[in-house]
């Protein structure tokens, strides 16, 4: 096993047993099969319906997972061996530009007690305005499957996971096998954030989020691919025009 190996499997076990100083979770199941749970960062909260609409969709994963487990604990008499899973969901405010686009990463860890605990991440952009859910679509001229947008757009994330590969000297596994499941197609390409922005009110560009094995093996981890604005730039609508301009800020390149 490498180092990095080593350290991510120390990081993942370490994640939720550390949760004692964590805050009071939004949501929670602790039954002989599992302990579960869910939590909104203080910003989430703070946006009554935005922090609604996340723990509507956390309690759903929990109960799922609760179900699941308490299967499982059926279906194996030695189950229990090794004690029940753990898994823990967090929703954090990435970025709010135009004081309308909020976009939240959403965090999953999961320990069923096998070679090692596994994680995922996926996005939720909010409309303030309207509170609900939007995709990326009303910032570009066209978003569809294969076109101009979706292809420049995959062009650049490839590029930049490249070059995130190579800080890593993980160049062996920048390879198109590895980048197969990253299509020209708003449902294929990414869970997308709003990268913040050396200017204010605006954004710097899309960041695509990418769990471990999405596009590389499970010891290399997380994967964050950065989009400048000015890549897309001819593809942006009067809307996108607005609420894109800037740098992005040094830290925010240094964080997954």
């Amino acid at each position: 096993m490498t180092r990095l190996s080593v350290a991510l499997a120390l990081s993942a076990t370490c994640s939720f047993s550390a949760h004692a100083a964590d805050p009071k979770p939004d949501a929670v199941v602790k039954t002989k099969s599992i302990e579960v749970r869910v939590l909104l960062d203080d910003r989430i909260k703070a946006d009554a319906a935005l922090a609604a609409d996340c723990l509507a969709e956390g309690k759903k994963w929990l109960d799922k997972n609760a179900a699941e487990a308490a299967a499982a604990r059926k279906a194996d008499p030695q189950f229990s061996r090794d004690g029940g899973w753990e898994f823990e969901r967090k929703y954090e405010i990435r970025s709010v530009i135009a004081d309308r686009y909020v976009s939240v990463l959403r965090n999953d860890y999961m320990n069923t007690n096998g070679a090692h605990p596994n994680s995922d991440v996926n996005t939720i952009l909010w409309d303030k305005a309207d509170n609900k859910r939007i995709s990326i679509r009303p910032f570009f001229t066209e978003t569809a499957d294969n076109g101009a947008t979706m292809k420049a757009m995959v062009k650049a994330i490839i590029a930049s996971l490249r070059t995130e590969k190579k800080k890593r000297d993980a160049s062996e596994t920048a390879t198109d096998e590895w980048f197969k499941g990253v299509a020209p197609s708003l449902l294929k390409v990414g869970a997308v954030t709003l990268a913040p922005s050396t200017e204010a009110g605006k954004s710097s560009g899309l960041a695509f989020h990418y769990p471990p094995y999405a596009v590389g093996p499970y010891a290399e981890g997380e994967y964050v691919a950065f989009v400048p604005w000015e890549t897309l730039k001819p593809y942006l609508t009067a809307e996108g025009a607005r609420n894109f301009g800037g740098a992005r800020p040094k830290g925010d390149a240094e964080e997954p």
